[in-house]
């Protein structure tokens, strides 16, 4: 019997793994990989304690950072993901795809979130053909090439600046009246010569052959319908919480985040907590989420010490 099973290995996961070992509960982390979404960022500037770090190399210090500590209280999963948790009198078990059942005290949800998929006509069809959801991992596939990035947040934007570095143009199309990104961000991207942005647009299609050639969008004030001619459409419009699984087993709100109480992160099934960009915590970020998880570990070591 765990005391705990974390699912996740972003960096509320890790963070979690890390304080897990320290108080030495008995745990185990699942995670598919390490890093979570910031994975695909080329530069994370506001990682508390470092002026600039690529997604990737924290995801390795985040893995590092983990294995030193863990000893033997946490055990690691790496390449597989939880499909399951389900309640057997007083614990869980908690069950992955590649046929783990872990049985344990508690669990702490940690597994974030996945990219909203753009869901217009041609976006399913060109998928890998033009259309994408990470612009440092396609992009410069596009080079000197005419590209769209769908997206008015800071993710949107940080796309548009990697992809200005070797495409011929990049537009970016919002589909409120304001752009979400940080007003300096904003600026900097749009002073770029070869960069375009549109507010009020509402994407219809994606158009093409046997890849990309087009977006048409309509223009939301005026109703006028436009087709930019380009060869990749970046989509950034948001993310989901990885939460299909946990329907009925935990409170959920209308867009499948956790419903958590913010002074400890349980949720409102004894026994699990919840932590991260899967909860309904208003503020979504890196910080965020560590601190959300180390307060959660907090609360589980007395609930578990108590029990």
């Amino acid at each position: 019997m765990l005391d705990l099973v974390i699912i996740g290995g972003g960096p509320a996961g890790v963070a979690a793994g890390v304080y897990a070992a320290r108080k030495q509960l008995k745990s185990h982390l699942v995670t598919y990989e390490f890093g979570g979404q910031s994975t695909v960022s080329t530069g994370i500037q506001n990682w508390i304690g470092t002026v600039e770090i690529p997604g990737l190399e924290l995801a390795e210090n985040l893995k590092k950072h983990l294995f030193a500590y863990k000893g033997d209280f946490v055990e690691v999963t790496e390449g597989d993901k939880v499909n399951a948790v389900e309640k057997k009198d007083d614990h869980y078990i908690v069950k992955t795809q590649n046929g783990l059942a872990l049985e344990t005290k508690t669990v702490l949800m940690t597994a974030g979130s996945h990219r909203r998929q753009l869901g217009v006509p041609g976006a399913d069809k060109f998928e890998h053909r033009g259309v994408t959801y990470c612009a440092s991992c396609d992009g410069p596939m596009f080079g000197k090439q005419d590209v769209v990035v769908v997206g008015g947040g800071n993710a949107a934007f940080e796309s548009a600046s990697q992809l200005l570095a070797y495409c011929k143009s990049v537009t970016l199309l919002q589909r409120g009246a304001e752009y979400r990104a940080d007003p300096s961000t904003v600026a900097a991207v749009l002073a770029h010569p070869n960069m375009k942005g549109f507010t009020n647009t509402e994407i219809l299609s994606v158009e093409g052959d046997q890849f990309v050639t087009g977006l048409t969008y309509k223009d939301s004030l005026t109703g006028e319908v436009h087709t930019i001619p380009c060869t990749g459409v970046f989509v950034e419009i948001g993310a989901l919480p990885s939460t299909e699984f946990l329907n009925g087993v935990v409170e959920l709100n209308k867009t499948g985040h956790i419903v958590t109480d913010p002074k400890t992160q349980r949720t409102s099934a004894p026994g699990i907590w919840a932590a991260g960009d899967c909860t309904d915590g208003l503020y979504h970020q890196n910080n965020i989420a560590v601190g959300d998880a180390v307060k959660a570990l907090e609360d589980i070591y007395i609930a578990v010490k108590t029990s």
